[in-house]
């Protein structure tokens, strides 16, 4: 039996890197402060009905994808329950300002034909625009999970151009532009700031073809759970680390909320590093360390509606949908105007188990500040206030009357509504004023963003979306860089 590890936060960061470690024969013991396990990939029922949190649209899970390759060395990509989405339209997106849907195809040759049926004259631009997409995902090794004993990184000149440069260095027609930064909202895209290579590493993942969970997304981390049980380990729920106790640069013991002491040779912090600064003792961290952490902007926030629709009103898209009111917003949708927010959102009819033709349930997810809510941030969950739910109603309504714009009788297909806002974020993730996809990546600053899995303690390393990659595989690709911080490097890598 190899030294035991203590993983504090059981999201999909913490339950990688822990069945990762429990497969390489590490006991791991992961504490997680909510009641459900999974961060991201928790789900919550409302009258017989699962709704998803987070992990809505799945990249990677395609034969030889790096999920399909790290699920298979772990043992559970039998278990779980995966649905592909239409390949002749993976994705839809829809203007109101010219009433324009256009429907995206899945695989590199679909891709660019169904986008070249809109616009013709820019087809041979198109296809350089994705052959230069997959060139930037060859040089991350990890996202194809290769050996590499390289420490020094050398890119490409438009590795870190802005992801809007990138665009319209390869596309003239200003709407196409805008079309090909419709997924902005699955990386938090910010016209000058978001690197290309985030933008291509998105784009192709998706591209190469999306699945999604049929019954919910919970699934994953019961089954990652089951690995580090079967490895000798153990995943402890309503268990709060309230302290890091260090002790001449090294962890000694983590306390929690209720008072218990969990201690072992090796400590990973899975929650969003502001929350491991907070609860780690002063004097643990250099105070340069700390203010250069805490001076890395974060990712924005979302609003949510979780809709359950009456039965057999609506039907099931096998597809994701995204919404803009304009040309021109979609590198702004984190700005926010009182008399125009939403400018556009992304809505999804999540797969049941046995899905029919009709849909159960609706998600609509629209970016928002977390400045907008600043006003109750120290508020808590179902004590915010009327004030508060005044507000809520509003901008529920508001995303309501979008939908309308889509479906005009939206609002009589609705059965409940339940909405959560970038507080609700915070509080379910502990994550820093609601950031959806960690510290935001800035090709302006690109070193400011880049935090490693070592930490200035010895024993105590980091994984999540604040390191490296963010969403449902890159904060797998980051747990294999974590694990093998403590297995060797490139032993984990060489098995998948």
């Amino acid at each position: 039996m190899k030294e035991e590890v203590i993983i504090i936060g059981g999201g999909l960061g913490g339950l990688t890197t822990g069945a990762l470690l429990a497969k390489e024969g590490y006991p791991v013991t992961v504490l997680e402060k909510n009641e459900t396990i999974g961060g991201g990939l928790q789900t919550f029922k409302r009258h017989g009905i699962e709704f998803e949190t987070g992990m809505h649209i799945l990249g990677g899970f395609r034969p030889g994808g790096s999920l399909y390759r790290i699920c298979s060395y772990l043992g559970i990509l039998h278990r779980l329950r995966l649905r592909s989405v239409d390949n002749d339209c993976m994705d839809s997106i829809t203007y109101a300002s010219d009433g324009v849907t256009y429907r995206i195809a899945a695989g590199r040759e679909g891709f660019v034909e169904s986008l070249a049926a809109y616009f013709p004259k820019e087809k041979e631009h198109l296809k350089r625009y994705v052959d230069t997409l997959y060139a930037l995902t060859e040089e991350l090794d990890v996202f194809y999970l290769r050996p590499t004993n390289d420490d020094i990184f050398q890119h490409s000149e438009q590795f870190l151009w802005a992801a809007d440069r990138l665009i319209a260095h390869y596309i003239n027609d200003p709407k196409l532009r805008d079309v090909l930064a419709y997924m902005n909202p699955m990386y938090g895209g910010i016209a000058g700031h978001t690197p290309a290579y985030i933008h291509a590493l998105i784009n192709v993942l998706y591209i190469n073809g999306p699945d999604r969970f049929e019954g919910g997304s919970l699934q994953l981390a019961e089954v990652l759970k089951e690995v580090i049980e079967q490895g000798g380990g153990r995943v402890l729920n309503k268990a709060e680390a309230a302290r890091i106790e260090v002790v001449d640069k090294q962890v000694k013991r983590v306390v929690t909320t209720d008072g218990r002491s969990f201690s072992a040779p090796y400590y990973i912090s899975a929650t969003h590093v502001g929350e491991m600064l907070r609860i780690a003792d002063d004097s643990a961290f250099p105070k340069s360390y700390v203010n250069r952490l805490r001076s890395i902007p974060g990712s924005y926030s979302i609003f949510s509606l979780f809709i359950e629709l009456k039965e057999g009103v609506f039907p099931y898209i096998n597809h994701t949908c995204y919404y803009q009111t304009d040309y021109e917003h979609v590198w702004h949708l984190g700005e926010y105007n009182a008399h125009q927010w939403p400018y556009g959102f992304m809505y999804m009819t999540p797969p049941d188990v046995n899905q029919g033709a009709t849909a159960t349930h609706l998600i609509v997810n629209c970016i928002m500040p977390f400045d907008v809510v600043r006003r109750w941030e120290d508020t808590k969950t179902g004590r915010r206030g009327a004030e508060y739910k005044a507000w809520k109603l509003q901008h529920q309504n508001r995303v309501i009357a979008g939908m309308e714009k889509i479906y005009p009788e939206f609002r009589q297909m609705i059965k409940h509504v339940h909405a959560a806002s970038p507080l609700t974020v915070r509080d379910y993730y502990h994550s820093s004023e609601g950031s959806i996809y960690g510290f935001a990546k800035d090709c302006e600053n690109f070193l400011l963003s880049q935090v490693p899995i070592f930490t200035k303690v010895r024993n105590l390393f980091l994984t999540g979306q604040c390191v490296s990659l963010h969403g449902i595989c890159g904060v797998p690709l980051s747990a294999i860089n974590t694990a093998e911080a403590i297995v060797g490097r490139n032993k984990i890598i060489e098995k998948l």
